[in-house]
Order: C-alpha cells, then sequence, then structure tokens
C-alpha cells in the first residue's frame, strides 16, 4: 500500500510540477529538480533512495528506446564523426581528467578517482535532449547531443568497471581494449539480433494492441540479454543494443508497421517519456537530504570536501569546452569547409548538463570504497550544478548567439514541397492502375482529396490575409458538423439500443478526424506567428539557376484571372519569365499552374510579403 501510494504521489507531483512550469515559461526539469531538493528536507517525507538497479534496469531502457526510436538513422549517421567524439574520446578524457583532479585532493587510489571521474563523465540523455529542445537549438545541434547522450553511458559504464575491476586488483591495457571491443561491438551485435527478431515478428502483426505491448518489451528485451552474457570480467553493453534496437525498429517502422500501430506506439512511448523523464529529475532532488547526511559523518574537513566539489564541477564544464574547442574543426567539418561555428561550438560545450545516471552509477561503487559517501555528494553536486549553472544560462547564450531551431514555416514550406511530389507520384500510380470500371466520380474524389493535402500546406504560408482560406473554411465547417454527429451518436446510446462495440467503434472515427483537423489548426496558428520564410538552401536544377530573384509584376499586383473571373485568390505566386501574378492551386481557379501549362514558364516565386522562396515547376523543386 505504501509503495503503491508513494507512486501516485510522486506522478502527482510531477505533473502538477511540470504543469505548473509550463504555465510560468521555466525549463520543467530544472523546476522539478530545485522543488526536489526542497522537499528532500521537509522533516515529515521519508528519504527516497534511488538505487542503481531501479535505475540502470527500471528506467534507463525505457528512456533511451523512447529517444532512439524518434531518432533519425540517416541524421545520426551524417553527424556519426561529432558523436563519436563528444560521446566516446570526450567521456574518457574527462574520466581521467577528472580522476586526476581527485586523485590530488583526496587521499585515495587513482582507481578510486578514475571511477568518480567516469561516474561524472557522460552527459545526461534526458538533460540534454529536453532543454535543447527547449531552447530551440538548430536541429543540427540537437541531432549532436541527442546522439551523444544516447551513447555515451555506455562508455562512462564501461569506464566505471574498468575502474571497479582495478580497485579489486589490476588491469591492463590489453583488458581495458577488451572491455571496449566487448561493450561495444557485442552491444551492437545483441541490438542487430532483438531488432532483426522483432521487425520479423512485427511484420505479421497488424493488430496494434499486439504490436504495442511488444514495443513495450523491447528495450529490455535487448538490455538484460546483453548484460547477462559474460566474457570474462565484461560483457555487452545494454545501452548499445537498447540504442542499436530503437533506432533500427524507429527506422524500418514505416515498413514493418500498420499506420494505426505506429500512430499509438507514438502516443504511448510519448506518455512513457514524459513520466520517466520528468520523474528521474524529481527523484534527482530527493536524494539531497540523505547524501548531506552521510558526509556529515565523513572524517574529511568541510573545506575538503568542498574544495572536491567545486573542484570537479569546474573540471567537468572546462574540459568539455576545451575539448570542444580543440576539436571543433572535426567536430562542425561540413563538406570540405574546415571554419568552425564558433556559436555552435560553445554551445555544445556548455550543454553538459548530466543526470540520473551520473548517481545511478555513483551507486554502483563497492560499499567497501574509502569516502564513498563524499563521492556520491560529488556526483549529486556536479548532477545539480550543470542541470542548475548550465541549463539555465543555456537559453541566453542561444539568444545570444543568435541561434535558432528551423523555423516553422521553413518547415511548413518543405513540407508542402514533398507533399507535392508524394502526390505526384500517388496521381501517375492512380491513372496507371485505374480500370476501365472504375468510376470517374471515384477517381475524381481520390484526386481532390490527394491535392487538398499539399494545397492546405501551401495556403498557409500566405496568411496575410485576415480572410480565411479555403482549408480553414472547411476545419471551421468540418469542426461544427463533427459536434452534430458526436451529440447524435451519443443521443442514440443514451437510449440504450446498439451495442456499446459499435458506438465506441464510430466516435473513434470521429475523434480521429477531429483530432487531425486540431493539429492542422494549431500548426496554421503557430505559422501565423512566423513573420517570414527564408530561402532554402537547396542544390538548385538549371532553371532555378538561370532564372532570376525577383521581376516586375505585370499589373497590380493581384491576380487578374482572379478578379476577371470572380474568384477568390489564396497565396500569389509570380511569374519570374513574365511577371504574371497567379494565385494557388487552393484558390478556385489554380491560376498559377495554368499559368505554366499554358506557357511552360518553370520557375515562380511567392508574391506574399515577406516570402523569398522559389519553385521549378519542371522538377518540383523549391530554390
Amino acid at each position: 500500500m505504501e509503495i503503491a501510494l508513494g507512486i501516485v504521489l510522486l506522478a502527482a507531483c510531477v505533473i502538477a510540477v511540470t504543469a505548473a512550469a509550463e504555465r510560468v515559461g521555466l525549463s520543467a526539469p530544472l523546476l522539478l529538480m530545485v522543488v526536489g531538493i526542497g522537499l528532500s528536507f521537509v522533516p515529515f517525507i521519508p528519504d527516497i533512495h534511488l538505487s542503481s538497479g531501479v535505475v540502470l534496469f527500471g528506467m534507463l531502457p525505457p528512456l533511451l528506446y523512447a529517444a532512439a526510436i524518434r531518432t533519425s538513422v540517416i541524421d545520426f549517421r551524417a553527424n556519426q564523426r561529432a558523436i563519436g567524439f563528444l560521446s566516446i574520446a570526450l567521456v574518457a578524457i574527462t574520466a581521467l581528467g577528472v580522476g586526476l583532479v581527485v586523485w590530488l585532493i583526496l587521499p585515495v587510489p587513482f582507481a578510486v578517482a578514475f571511477a568518480i571521474g567516469a561516474v561524472v563523465a557522460p552527459p545526461d540523455a534526458v538533460a540534454a535532449t529536453s532543454i535543447a529542445r527547449r531552447v530551440g537549438l538548430p536541429r543540427r545541434l540537437v541531432t549532436i547531443l541527442e546522439g551523444e547522450s544516447l551513447v555515451n553511458d555506455a562508455t562512462a559504464i564501461t569506464c566505471l568497471r574498468v575502474a571497479i575491476l582495478a580497485m579489486a586488483g589490476s588491469v591492463t591495457v590489453g583488458n581495458i581494449t577488451l572491455a571496449f571491443v566487448i561493450a561495444a561491438g557485442g552491444g551492437a551485435l545483441v541490438g542487430l539480433a532483438v531488432a532483426w527478431i522483432a521487425g520479423m515478428v512485427r511484420k505479421r502483426i497488424t493488430e496494434p494492441l499486439f504490436d504495442n505491448a511488444i514495443s513495450l518489451l523491447l528495450p529490455f528485451c535487448a538490455y538484460l540479454p546483453a548484460e547477462a552474457i559474460r566474457f570474462g570480467h565484461f560483457h555487452p553493453s545494454g545501452v548499445i543494443a537498447v540504442v542499436v534496437t530503437g533506432l533500427l525498429l524507429g527506422h524500418k517502422a514505416p515498413i514493418i508497421q500498420t499506420a494505426q500501430s505506429r500512430l499509438s506506439e507514438r502516443t504511448n512511448w510519448g506518455t512513457i517519456k514524459f513520466l520517466l523523464e520528468n520523474s528521474v529529475f524529481f527523484l534527482i532532488g530527493l536524494q539531497a537530504h540523505w547524501i548531506f547526511a552521510g558526509v556529515a559523518h565523513s572524517p574529511l574537513h568541510a573545506g575538503v570536501i568542498t574544495w572536491l566539489c567545486v573542484a570537479v564541477l569546474l573540471a567537468v564544464i572546462l574540459l568539455r569546452l576545451v575539448w570542444v574547442a580543440a576539436a571543433s574543426l572535426l567536430l562542425f567539418r561540413n563538406g570540405r569547409r574546415l571554419s568552425p561555428d564558433w556559436p555552435s561550438v560553445l554551445i555544445i560545450g556548455w550543454a553538459g548538463m548530466r543526470g540520473v545516471v551520473t548517481l545511478a552509477a555513483a551507486f554502483l561503487l563497492p560499499e567497501q570504497t574509502p569516502h564513498r559517501e563524499v563521492l556520491l555528494l560529488v556526483a549529486m553536486v556536479v548532477t545539480a550544478g550543470t542541470l542548475l549553472l548550465q541549463g539555465l544560462t543555456l537559453p541566453w547564450l542561444s539568444r545570444r548567439f543568435g541561434l535558432r531551431g528551423p523555423e516553422p514555416r521553413e518547415d511548413a514550406l518543405q513540407t508542402a514541397a514533398v507533399l507535392q511530389a508524394s502526390t505526384r507520384a500517388a496521381l501517375r500510380t492512380l491513372d496507371r492502375i485505374r480500370k476501365p470500371t472504375d468510376s470517374e466520380q471515384t477517381l475524381e474524389l481520390l484526386r481532390s482529396r490527394m491535392r487538398d493535402r499539399p494545397n492546405a500546406i501551401w495556403e498557409r504560408l500566405g496568411s496575410a490575409s485576415d480572410l480565411e482560406t479555403p482549408a480553414e473554411e472547411y476545419r471551421r465547417l468540418r469542426l461544427e458538423t463533427l459536434e452534430a454527429e458526436r451529440a447524435e451518436v451519443l443521443r442514440i446510446r443514451y437510449r440504450g439500443k446498439v451495442d456499446h462495440e459499435v458506438i465506441d467503434l464510430v466516435l473513434s472515427q470521429l475523434d480521429i478526424e477531429e483530432s487531425m483537423l486540431d493539429a492542422v489548426a494549431d500548426r496554421a496558428e503557430q505559422l501565423r506567428q512566423e513573420p517570414l520564410v527564408s530561402p532554402i538552401a537547396t542544390d538548385e536544377c538549371e532553371h532555378l539557376a538561370a532564372a532570376p530573384t525577383v521581376i516586375r509584376p505585370i499589373g497590380p499586383g493581384v491576380c487578374l484571372d482572379c478578379e476577371r473571373e470572380g474568384t477568390r485568390p489564396v497565396h500569389l505566386r509570380l511569374c519570374l519569365t513574365c511577371g504574371n501574378i497567379g494565385c494557388c492551386d487552393s484558390s478556385v481557379g489554380n491560376h498559377a499552374t495554368k499559368h505554366f501549362a499554358a506557357t511552360g514558364h518553370p520557375v515562380m516565386r511567392s508574391f506574399e510579403s515577406g516570402e523569398r522562396w522559389r519553385w521549378c515547376y519542371l522538377h518540383e523543386q523549391l530554390g
């Protein structure tokens, strides 16, 4: 009963504090940790000891898996050099550097000092990605931080196990090399095997409930076998196994899963990730009281303990900054260009927040470790110090250097281009597979629905007018009619004449359609708040390269065809060959496309205020 009540109270506190953080505009992880530290000193709240087993075997696998399935394999591979330098080389260097600092201050063997260096070396997967995404960093920086935090735990835990082995006896360079080879190679092989088996099974499952039940087991199916296999004193890394499994299954999800299964899985893992991520920071704070209480009985002088904590915190921060700056040419190499992007270098160097893995790894130190209680305090101070110091100042640094995530309007522009290409492919397929018996009404309905998706994106880009676009008009009317449908279904349910399962099926169909409309509306509102669309960096086709960036428009700057026909224009487009202005395909007249069909002029430019992108009709390419 006490355990169940504790879990409920923990979840309630996490949800309440997270909601409060969202309301006041603060970072939820930081506020949760501060609240946890404060509550740990409240007399009637019992000490909560976060054991390494609970974190490493209970919380870490699902957290890693939830992050891995959302990480792009393509982006991970494109940034593998930077990820490797940070997640492997930097962790080892930090462990050695911090170990030297601890060895010079505390009367302990170097193996013990190296062990605490390994404990504080890895930035946390949860802290790095949650704060980086909230700050709104450019996608490449988020990918590097995310990729680093997925892999560096394996490096740190392997270093820690080597240090613990050294405490018990002697280790050689061969032992250390073997430990890393087994951890990385064995973990990757286990992850590949689990991903292959899971992929074969999930291809044959069409029921979303079964598929999602398997999904919940996969992190543990990868982590536990890897940790159980033994090669002498070493074993494959469960962290690597989970990451490889998640990356591959996330990449293959559109092939091996049904659409309904993917939607359910995304919702399930989003909920699990939310609860676990935020609980982690809250639990970190709750460790403060009993860790400080243990240090009170240490024979070391308070000044030595304070100096040790400050020195290790500074060493962790400075070593990362120095390493990232020194390796910047390799970390941020872009093709043949070797000049580093110094704002990005500083942000990557500063985004080294530690988290729950640091505390969990500290609990792995044997009970007989000299000054173990002080070393636990060091881990706590480094975790809290980096989260507060770096987490609170990272948004300011990002704003100071003008680093921003991708503009929503730029995303919408690229979305429209991708949808335009996929719609053209679908229309060509429809023309190829149609049968003589297929009715023209059905074919036209399909064509209309396929064209509506990219058209709705194009028209949202030109949102300067207060008039409703066709998609907004449809959304308003459909939401009101959906509400009428739901009211009628509920009235039928109240009469009790129809089976409950039938009512649920109809309501779920209405809910899915409404949720899609709401998501589109939220995105459209976000786009209205963005002032412009930047040009897209792309390998231009010959038509885009030859076309001018601006040309004098014909007439008063309106769609003359719409005025002549009495129709409403949406998102004006300027022909860069003759200066004709036409409306986009969301308009009734489709005059820009009709102008291209009649003249063959290949390139147009958006004629909306603040938008500078161009489009080649022939190659369907942005520029």
